[in-house]
């Protein structure tokens, strides 16, 4: 069974999925979990005609943002009862995908737990795929939790 079990997160329906399902497996192992977000950093300059535009309002990953992802693990772990750390990660400009198998590596994870979306065709090359690149050089067992972003979530 699985007793070190490491969570990518970021604020995503299928990273909380994610979490989800390492709590239930942390659960029935006697499991202990590690969740981490990787702030990525990109690029604050771009070019606008014969000059540059500041971009950082963009579309950052605000402290507060990654905080509340953070927290609210923390809380979801707390209220599950299963013993887990959070922290959050800065890539420096490095690849996601290699920050979070580094970290996967460091916490000695017997499994990694990460949520995907779906994407295919043009989404995904748009938006690039973390989990496909994860799933591809991992040297440990990888768990998909996929979140359908097409089927809509019956209200509470």
């Amino acid at each position: 069974m699985y007793k070190r079990i490491f969570v990518a997160l970021d604020d995503s329906p299928s990273a909380r999925l994610a979490l989800d399902e390492a709590i239930r497996i942390a659960s029935a192992s006697g499991g202990a979990i590690t969740c981490a977000y990787v702030v990525e950093h990109k690029q604050q300059l771009v070019d606008v005609d014969a000059s540059f535009a500041d971009t950082r309002d963009v579309e950052p990953t605000s402290a507060e943002a990654v905080t509340a992802v953070l927290d609210g693990a923390k809380a979801t772990l707390d209220a599950s009862r299963v013993p887990g750390t959070v922290r959050a990660l800065d890539a420096y400009g490095e690849d996601i995908a290699a920050v979070l198998m580094r970290t996967a590596a460091e916490a000695d994870a017997d499994l990694i737990v990460m949520g995907t979306s779906g994407r295919h065709g043009l989404r995904r090359l748009l938006a690039g795929s973390v989990a496909e690149s994860l799933l591809r050089s991992a040297d440990r067992p990888v768990l998909m939790v996929r979140h359908n972003e097409q089927v809509a979530t019956p209200p509470a």
